[in-house]
């Protein structure tokens, strides 16, 4: 029983990440809903509101309280930067292929070995730099190898993937207290109204008449409403079964099973989408999900 429950959960991430992957992907690009930050701001809404609702009513983890002013600044500042991360990653599915998309975010580790380097001036073993080098070649080769590369779009990806790395070694280095650290389904519950206080003037002042015009697509098709409400619990559901198979699996095991997801999520957006792919840009891609591999074997081993 406990092996199929495993299973299940896995299933249930899997399912949920590449989901909203996708239908991110088809909303602002096959469907014409050109509002990445709108699109976010529904994300935040939804987790706000669901991550009150497992934890509160549900009692799917206890509640965590903030104790001070000082850890919800820090709070704060850990919102803005997810905010940042996902309206990046939201931004780019509008101009490059998810396949390439999954291709930058595989640079993570990169990023999070840099700021954990220049923020805390922590060392790593000389074989785990060492295997951050396919990882950013991959891309290099990827991108060269691109048929539909587009600068604005490669360059949200690269920020959106900086922020995520960002955001998890100031989580580390802002919530280090015992007294302060929260688990990531409490975090996630503070951080999302957060994100929705900085996306609702963006998105009124940056995606102009969004409401309206999306109102108007409503009228005319009224599955819009369907596509943006389950696309937005998606998103919390993502959160919620990450949270689920660390707790009932181990950080590790979730690793090795996103490096996994990446690629499952190329193959199936290729097939759903067809976008054109090149045996260059494959082997950069396979390249950097190596070097990703190769990482957290380094890490594992240096500890």
């Amino acid at each position: 029983m406990s092996k199929f429950v495993t299973v299940g959960l896995i299933t249930a991430w899997y399912s949920s990440n590449i989901g909203v992957l996708l239908l991110n992907k088809f909303l602002l690009s096959n469907y014409g809903f050109k509002y990445p930050i709108f699109l976010t701001l529904c994300h935040m809404l939804a987790c706000s509101l669901l991550s009150y609702v497992a934890i509160s009513w549900m009692k799917v983890v206890p509640m965590q309280s903030i104790k001070s002013r000082v850890q919800f600044f820090k709070i704060s500042s850990l919102g803005l930067i997810f905010c940042l991360s996902v309206v990046g990653g939201n931004i780019s599915l509008r101009y490059l292929a998810v396949s390439f998309n999954q291709a930058i975010g595989a640079t993570t580790p990169f990023f999070t070995a840099v700021f954990a380097y220049i923020m805390t001036l922590k060392k790593e073993g000389w074989v785990t730099y060492v295997t951050l080098i396919p990882v950013v070649t991959g891309v290099i080769i990827a991108s060269g190898g691109e048929p539909s590369f587009h600068l604005f779009g490669f360059i949200m990806c690269i920020g959106a993937t900086a922020a995520r790395a960002l955001k998890s070694v100031l989580q580390g280095i802002l919530l280090s207290s015992e007294g302060e650290k929260l688990n990531s389904m409490n975090l996630l519950m503070y951080m999302a109204p957060v994100a929705v206080a900085i996306l609702l003037p963006a998105a009124l002042l940056m995606e102009e008449n969004v409401v309206g015009i999306t109102i108007a697509l409503a009228r005319d098709d009224v599955s819009i409403v369907w596509y943006l409400v389950f696309n937005s619990a998606l998103a919390y559901f993502v959160n919620l079964t990450n949270f689920v198979v660390t707790k009932h699996t181990s950080a590790l095991t979730l690793q090795v099973l996103g490096n996994a997801k990446g690629a499952v999520a190329v193959v199936v957006s290729i097939l759903i989408f067809r976008n054109p792919v090149s045996v260059t840009g494959m082997l950069g891609y396979g390249l950097t999900v190596t070097g990703v591999i190769l990482y957290g074997e380094a890490k594992k081993r240096g500890r």
